[in-house]
């Protein structure tokens, strides 16, 4: 998994003359019913639990209109197959759609999740490539178990600029993400999805609706929670606990930096009480030396881990509010069913 997400770094790069960039930025994405349909069985084909599935968005630009319009998947392989080139099988890819006169141009990648959890350091640099090399690209997430509950969960997100400016200078330092003045909030911006469909398509779905048997609509009403609850907070918890880790470290630091200061004004102190008696005793001052390299600064600890931490336990909130809420739906229904008969 983690050869594909390195790939998708790599790759964009070879990729990035093959699509011309605009000035104005994406505001929505209008995704094939194809598409989603590939996603999905890609998944359902080589996803297992918390294995991820990736792959490459295909499409073209239309004023602040992106069209994805065709995709396909990172192959799996092992880390024995030494001899295999996934930027060469990219470009393959691309050359043989060009062939058959499919779009090709390169506009994002995919990638599934779960539990929603997708806020990760390896999904913030596959990004930042491919947004800095193609300005409009995208990362489409697929939440396959929220999906399996009833509801197609596929949402497009990118880098907010000051993200990207962060990204750029490397600046992951507590003073600087203060000067960006950058919360958890700001790193990612979600891009409203358009799914379109043939006529012909729309044709089949409705009648595919129509044979549909009622218990299968019945399922949504079921009053269970299942584990869905359980194991999203169970995540939300073990992120809780990572954040406690990262603010004792940060709080170390800070006392470490505290203390250090405190020694070097003492240091000071002294010096200027030894020059005060040496220059009554008629002797020259003591020399200047540099503190700085008598007593080096603490490194202070990285807050980009911080902030995609609290990322992520934002996002967990949220999918446990989206599923109580829904929960707590069904049971008042129930409830209301039940005192009218």
């Amino acid at each position: 998994m983690a050869s594909r997400k390195d790939s998708g770094t790599v790759s964009v790069t070879a990729m990035a003359s093959t699509s011309g960039t605009l000035d104005s930025p994406v505001k929505q994405i209008q995704i094939e019913g194809l598409v989603v349909l590939k996603i999905i069985k890609h998944y359902q084909e080589e996803g297992q639990g918390t294995e991820v599935v990736q792959g490459v968005l295909l499409g073209l630009v239309v004023d602040d209109r992106l069209e994805i319009t065709n995709c396909f998947p990172f192959p799996q392989h092992t880390e024995d197959d030494a001899d295999f080139d996934e930027v060469q099988y990219q470009m393959e890819m691309m050359r043989s759609l060009r062939h058959v006169n499919i779009d090709h141009l390169h506009v994002g990648w995919y990638q599934s999740t779960y539990y929603g959890s997708f806020v990760s350091r390896a999904l913030l640099d596959s990004q930042f490539s491919y947004q800095h090399a193609i300005e409009e690209s995208v990362v489409l997430i697929y939440d396959p178990i929220k999906t399996a509950q009833g509801s197609l969960s596929l949402k497009a997100y990118r880098l907010t600029p000051k993200l990207m400016e962060i990204c750029k200078e490397k600046d992951f330092t507590p003073e600087g993400l203060k000067k960006a003045n950058i919360g958890f909030e700001h790193m990612f911006e979600e891009v409203p999805i358009v799914i379109k469909n043939s006529h012909l398509i729309s044709v089949l779905m409705w009648e595919l609706e129509d044979k549909s048997t009622v218990a299968d609509k019945h399922e949504l009403l079921n009053l269970s929670s299942s584990n869905h609850l359980e194991k999203s907070l169970q995540l939300l918890m073990d992120r809780v606990d990572d954040m406690c880790q990262d603010i004792v470290k940060y709080n170390t630091y800070s006392r470490n930096l505290s203390k250090q200061q405190q020694q070097k004004h003492q240091y000071l102190q002294r010096r200027q009480q030894e020059n005060a008696q040496r220059q009554s005793r008629g002797e020259p001052p003591l020399p200047e030396e540099d503190i700085s390299k008598m007593n080096k600064p603490p490194q202070p600890p990285p807050r980009m881990d911080t902030l995609l931490i609290a990322g992520q336990i934002n996002n967990y909130c949220q999918n446990v509010k989206e599923f109580t809420s829904q929960t707590l739906g069904k049971l008042f229904m129930a409830e209301a069913l039940q005192g009218h008969n």
